[in-house]
């Protein structure tokens, strides 16, 4: 599990979350599968998590294609 602030807000980390490939977009914990999640909108009104935040957990995948993935959805 680790996290991160997208600069920009609710609006990139939406879009960084929509270029994600092999990331699926859902809250659960202990799957095999790699995971994103943006805490504010799960948390809804009142949250204290920051607009931009993501949260990813890290299935079973290849570690490079995870690295490639975010790499790409975050434009490098």
């Amino acid at each position: 599990m680790l996290s991160f602030v997208v600069p920009g807000g609710q609006p990139q980390a939406f879009a960084v979350a929509a270029r994600l490939r092999l990331f699926a977009r859902a809250t659960s914990l202990g799957g095999p599968e790699s995971l994103v999640e943006h805490r504010a909108s799960v948390e809804g009104p009142g949250t204290r998590a920051p607009e931009g935040l993501l949260r990813l957990s890290i299935g079973l995948e290849h570690p490079e294609d995870l690295i490639a993935d975010l790499s790409q959805a975050l434009g490098g």
